[in-house]
């Protein structure tokens, strides 16, 4: 088996070139074939997240597994032999779960003292130390919410519409749904609610509650908001669907501190011929402190070294610098998103990168390019059929390299299967045992070939035009 590996490795090294290829098609997908067999056959993507989930699985921005995410990446770029590695400054908050997440029913009385299973969404204040004891009133929508304002009033909210499982694409139904979790508290509020419930951002029904982030609107009380499961909220609705009062009793002890200093982790591969042209790969290296973030982002993480590490074992060092960038505090504050566009969004980036939609199969990308740019990113993404990754669909690029667009980059995010994705996000279930090896490794080629075809193209990729 070895002596197989060391002659397969020859064999790609010999047809891949050692030299900038100055062919055509037939060249570059030479090159795009050595990525996908170095990945599968050599790949150490699996194996560095692995290493990621063991030594930091709850990566919430602040914590002490943050900081440990941080050493780690920076240690597996230095493994890796990137160049120009740095940590670079920026600016999170600091959000601490606490102990305690409760939720107790107390009427109907035949199921009192029975706990219905949360987690506290990001950014939640705390309820008093005995708790918050409440009737709940179930909506839909915020539309019902105004309408029954006063029923509302020193009530739980429960806001109970499901992710719609007949769209074909969950990423679609997740938006339909999300901003019950991101503004559903301060909405309560508003018309006096004192608590606000959610139900869990998933199509399956099941007894995990998956948190997210959240946000209080200004000059609104805040109130504490916790998601539950859907098994728990389904038994809610039942409760009172079966016209049964139904009050509950919830405990909450996590608390918002003074925001605190942390790091993007950054590593290159310097262009040889337009060093100051940059091609940026990345995904975010916190996660919310519930199971292992292995998809979310622990999979975008791993793909974006991954992608530059493939280039440089095959010593297809391209004309253009491929810079990764793993970002923190995506999931509750973008701090260091913000902060990388502040340090270099005068740079010249043509092209950035995203994977933060889980390490599943390959599908292609989507992207905000428009015009002239949209087609030649589409020209060089059909190339990479062998991935599965072979078109391209207009969207958006990802949350992390989204500033960059007011400078006209070109914004791309890596689009693997997601019919599985919200099974496992934000939850306790996003653990390694759910990333397919083989599935991640292709996605960490359909990146690198990507990156590379576009840091490579003898002229540079045009500006993406004003909207």
């Amino acid at each position: 088996m070895y002596v197989f590996r060391s002659l397969s490795l020859l064999f790609l090294t010999v047809a891949a070139c050692t030299s900038p290829p100055q062919g055509g098609e037939d060249v570059r997908i030479s090159v795009l074939d050595g990525f996908i067999r170095e990945a599968l056959f050599h790949g150490r993507a699996y194996d560095r997240l692995e290493e990621l989930c063991t030594v930091a699985p709850h990566r919430l921005s602040a914590s002490t597994d943050a900081a440990a995410a941080i050493e780690w990446a920076r240690a597996t770029m230095e493994k890796e032999g990137f160049e120009n590695i740095r940590l670079e400054p920026c600016v999170i908050p600091r959000w601490v779960r606490g102990a305690t997440e409760q939720l107790f029913v107390v009427e109907p009385k035949e199921h009192a003292g029975e706990r219905l299973a949360i987690l506290a969404l990001g950014g939640s204040i705390a309820t008093p130390p005995a708790g918050l004891e409440a009737d709940v009133i179930q909506v839909q929508n915020f539309e019902e919410l105004t309408r029954r304002a006063e029923e509302a009033r020193g009530k739980l909210v429960l806001f109970n519409r499901p992710m719609d499982s007949r769209l074909v694409d969950p990423f679609q139904a997740y938006r339909g749904a999300v901003n019950q979790r991101a503004i559903g508290a301060s909405k309560a509020a508003a018309v006096g609610a004192v608590g606000a419930i959610c139900r869990s951002m998933t199509t399956r029904l099941d007894n995990v509650p998956h948190t997210g982030g959240m946000r209080y609107a200004k000059r609104v009380p805040r109130i504490p908001s916790a998601a539950c499961s859907t098994e728990a909220a389904e038994r809610i609705a039942g409760w009172i669907d079966a016209g049964k009062r139904v009050r509950l009793r919830m405990v909450l002890n996590c608390r918002e501190e003074d925001p605190v200093g942390s790091f993007n982790v950054i590593g290159e591969l310097t262009g040889w011929e337009k060093p100051e042209e940059i091609v940026v790969v990345g995904g975010h290296l916190d996660a919310w402190d519930v199971g292992q973030g292995a998809h979310d982002d622990g999979a975008g993480c791993v793909q974006s070294i991954e992608a530059v590490s493939l280039v440089m074992r095959l010593d297809q060092r391209p004309r253009r610098t491929l810079r990764c960038v793993l970002f923190m505090n995506e999931e509750n504050g973008t701090g260091g998103a913000r902060a990388y566009a502040a340090a270099h969004g005068a740079e010249h980036h043509v092209l950035a990168i995203e994977s933060d939609r889980g390490g599943f199969t390959p599908r292609g990308f989507t992207s905000d390019a428009r015009g002239e740019v949209f087609d030649i990113l589409q020209s060089l993404v059909e190339l990479q059929k062998r991935t599965g990754a072979e078109k391209l669909i207009s969207g958006g690029g990802g949350v992390d390299i989204s500033p960059l667009a007011a400078s006209h980059v070109p914004l791309v995010g890596y689009l693997p299967d997601a019919q599985r994705y919200f099974d496992l996000h934000h939850s306790a279930s996003d653990t390694l045992d759910e990333v397919n090896e083989r599935e991640l490794a292709l996605g960490a080629a359909a990146i690198a070939s990507l990156a590379w075809l576009v840091a490579d193209l003898p002229e540079t990729l045009p500006p993406n035009p004003p909207r």
